[in-house]
């Protein structure tokens, strides 16, 4: 699944991974998938899979890492919808600490993932449709001072 660069990206509900009961459970991305495209990822990249970490509340993301010869990526995979992107880091929330995906992040998208690239994760958010959005997120976005899209979809608000 590939994001096209040149549509506005739309924020579904649950992007934010905040729920209003009334509108019933949030969708889950399947560990199982993951964790399958995470290790076919790592084999394409001549590397192996290192520590994954499950996400717990807050946070809105699960994280991985990946070893390709000397250096590490961490693979950030949302909780609620099948986006995957890249940081060099691992942090319990991101702003615009994103990474270019490497070559091999093609093989998340064989697994219905949508890779998402550093130009699209710190896009402005003035270029974002974030209609969905209720008054209680847009509180959210302001009371942490997020500016682009990733730090919407990769956060540890409570």
């Amino acid at each position: 699944m590939a994001v096209d660069k040149d549509a506005a990206f739309v924020l579904p509900r649950g992007a934010t991974g905040f729920f209003r009961p009334k509108d019933g459970p949030l969708p889950e991305v399947d560990q199982r998938t993951f964790r399958a495209a995470l290790y076919e990822a790592a084999r394409a990249a001549d590397g192996h899979v290192g520590e994954m970490v499950q996400r717990t509340y807050p946070r809105t993301f699960h994280t991985a890492t990946v070893h390709v010869g000397t250096g590490e990526f961490v693979v950030l995979c949302h909780a609620h919808h099948p986006w995957v992107a890249f940081a060099q880091q691992r942090r319990e929330w991101y702003t615009d600490e994103f990474l270019t995906p490497p070559p091999w992040a093609h093989t998340f998208t064989d697994f219905g993932f949508a890779v998402l690239d550093r130009a699209l994760l710190t896009a402005p958010l003035a270029g974002i449709d974030m209609s969905v959005l209720t008054r209680g997120e847009w509180r959210q976005v302001r009371s942490y001072d997020i500016h682009g899209l990733g730090g919407v979809l990769f956060n540890a608000w409570d």
